[in-house]
């Protein structure tokens, strides 16, 4: 049985992705001529990541374009890795943001210059707000869905709300404190590039263990055991390995049966073990089954 393309949750994705790039092309042009006018870094630095937030955006579309493609007879197993690595390429471009940042935050904190405006706060209110409430509706989809690219969308978002609540600190410092504290939004843009850089670790780590075929948590090992041995027929299981490919798992599974059954009714058990599995969960794509004989079944 060919392995189900999971087409729905991609669409899903991709719309929340193309939410999440319209509001960032909007706050991201807002931003940069309020930081620009408001003399301020920080909200410069705020916009510069929302501009990188378009293009990892649109990576992630177009990883979560390509998963939701079926299996052919290039990759047989499907189109699924294409998600992790965007969401791996989305990390990279976070770090790279983060250092850009961070270099030129050090480069305004040695040269000085004037106060931010003070309407700049006003626009960073309206900036995290947003933010916030699209790191929550993103991150919903990707954790529905169970895409770590969608999730590293969301965790843009959320690096973006916190750079934005640290520069609103920053200028609050600089206009509060007033000759003296010129850089403190500087120091708060320094400051959100090491966050920036957190989250960007938050994203990898997942999207690489996904590439690398890291095994799913134990819970879900422990799920599949469990509909497995139900299954009438099935007297112990031995391996299980289970993998993750874009929105779909594929399970090898070890199945040991009575050793004296004929060969026919072994390849039943097992496509009722494998009937099992994908109906016990829609995102069981394929399940490869080795049937064993029980040495332990007496006469």
């Amino acid at each position: 049985m060919e392995p189900r393309p999971l087409i729905d949750p991609a669409q899903k994705g991709m719309h929340s992705t193309i939410i999440g790039i319209i509001a960032n092309a909007l706050l991201a042009a807002t931003k940069g001529i309020a930081g620009y006018l408001g003399n301020s870094y920080a909200l410069i630095a705020d916009a510069i990541e929302s501009t990188t937030d378009i293009m990892s955006s649109l990576i992630v579309w177009g990883g979560l374009k390509i998963s939701s493609r079926p299996p052919d007879a290039d990759h047989p197993y499907g189109h699924g890795k294409a998600e992790p690595i965007a969401a791996s390429i989305v990390g990279l471009a976070l770090i790279a943001a983060a250092i850009g940042i961070a270099v030129e935050s050090i480069r305004e904190i040695i040269t000085p210059h004037h106060s931010p405006a003070p309407f700049t706060l006003a626009v960073l209110v309206v900036v995290v707000a947003t933010k916030e409430a699209l790191f929550r509706f993103v991150f919903k989809v990707g954790k529905s869905v169970n895409s770590t690219a969608v999730k590293s969308d969301a965790w843009h978002h959320r690096s973006d709300a916190i750079t934005s609540s640290a520069a609103f600190i920053g200028i609050s410092v600089a206009l509060v404190g007033g000759g003296g504290y010129e850089s403190a939004d500087d120091w708060a843009a320094l400051f959100a590039s090491v966050i920036i850089l957190f989250n960007a670790y938050r994203i990898l780590r997942p999207a690489v263990n996904e590439v690398m075929d890291a095994a799913p948590p134990a819970t879900m090992e422990r799920a599949v055991r469990k509909v497995a041995q139900d299954v009438e027929g099935v007297v112990a299981l031995e391996k299980c390995f289970i993998r993750k490919m874009g929105f779909s798992y594929y399970i090898d599974l070890h199945v040991t049966v009575d050793g004296k059954i004929s060969v026919r009714k072994g390849h039943d058990i097992a496509r009722r073990v494998k009937e099992a599995l994908r109906q016990s969960n829609p995102a069981v794509a394929e399940v490869l089954i080795h049937i064993e004989p029980s040495d332990l079944m007496k006469e």
